[in-house]
């Protein structure tokens, strides 16, 4: 499918701002469903509804959303951009389905399970037809990618849509038992035009359509990217997202959030306060990048084992503290 746009460039800005600031805030722990969805109401302007794993994750103004979040590991290094262009496998589109004889032909259940996953994107349109009468529905998939560290991530929205199992084929995969562990069955189902396969659909620890879904190209102007920590923002500059508390504190203890003022401090060559003092960060819930040099944000890495940005930030004030 082809990605449709998600953002505004308003409202671009506004998620990496809000996604700054909800990263900052974690502390490393792992990224939730809820994270994301409350950082796109934010950014759009949309009341929060929460998360499920039953019912839509977003339902306003004719919008119907479902996200899908994917962890990207093993990059040893690379941007997450290396996923652009790339076709990815997701676990789980939906658990919504049943399969009622796993011996019947290949074909037979691939029908039948499409047409369970249409009467279910039917049933929620039908959801958001009601929330808003007026509007025809516009059905939508949100994928995610985020990395553990929590520093880039890649979002697009594609229409929501069953595929046409007449375009598909399926054949069964059948994985006898090793040793002690069982047997598993799963349906994979291919494309007629490419013999590319497009959906695998377990039969084992939990019935689930598993999708292989495309990545689109760095170019696409509907993909989003967004970095938010160790930010590059200049030949010898790196921009640090933390909480605007920590800003402050850093603030009041050097007398300026400056690069070079920052960056002296990390490289402890400024044991003594400024003598000027720069206007406190006005205390929202907004995070606030703060320049410092290349050198000095290698030795930052370097000097301690950091969660986050923000996590480095609140060390480095403590040891700015302990002087």
């Amino acid at each position: 499918m082809t990605a449709v746009k998600a953002f505004s460039p308003e409202e671009a800005h506004s998620a990496k701002l809000f996604l700054a600031t909800q990263v900052a805030s974690m502390m490393g722990r792992k990224l939730e469903e809820g994270d994301w969805t409350k950082v796109y109401c934010h950014a759009k302007g949309i009341p929060g509804s929460g998360w499920s794993n039953l019912y839509i994750d977003i339902n306003y103004n004719g919008l119907g959303l479902e996200m899908k979040l994917l962890r990207i590991t093993g990059l040893d290094g690379k941007s997450l951009r290396v996923c652009c262009g790339t076709t990815l496998m997701h676990p789980a589109a939906t658990r919504s389905i049943r399969i009622d004889d796993p011996n019947l032909p290949a074909e037979q259940v691939m029908r039948d399970v499409f047409s369970q996953w249409a009467a279910l994107i039917q049933l929620r349109t039908e959801a958001v037809r009601k929330a808003s009468p007026n509007i025809e529905p516009e059905m939508r998939t949100g994928w995610l990618l985020w990395e553990d560290t929590l520093t880039e991530f890649l979002y697009f929205e594609e229409p929501m849509a069953c595929p046409n199992p007449d375009l598909l084929y399926a054949q069964w995969n059948r994985t006898p038992p090793r040793g002690a562990r069982k047997g598993s069955q799963s349906l994979w189902v291919y494309d007629k035009s490419t013999n590319q396969k497009r959906y695998s659909v377990t039969t084992s620890a939990g019935i689930k359509i598993q999708p292989y879904f495309d990545v689109p190209a760095p170019s696409d102007p509907n993909l989003y990217y967004f970095r938010v920590q160790s930010e590059p923002a200049g030949e010898d500059t790196i921009n640090l997202w933390v909480t605007a508390s920590t800003a402050n504190a850093l603030r009041d203890r050097l007398g300026s959030l400056s690069r070079d003022v920052v960056s002296n401090a990390i490289l402890q060559r400024l044991p003594t306060r400024s003598a000027i003092s720069d206007a406190r960060i006005q205390e929202v819930e907004f995070a606030v990048p703060i320049p410092v040099s290349l050198e000095a944000h290698s030795l930052l890495l370097a000097r301690w084992t950091a969660v986050s940005d923000e996590h480095r930030a609140q060390l480095l004030l403590r040891a700015l503290t302990e002087r």
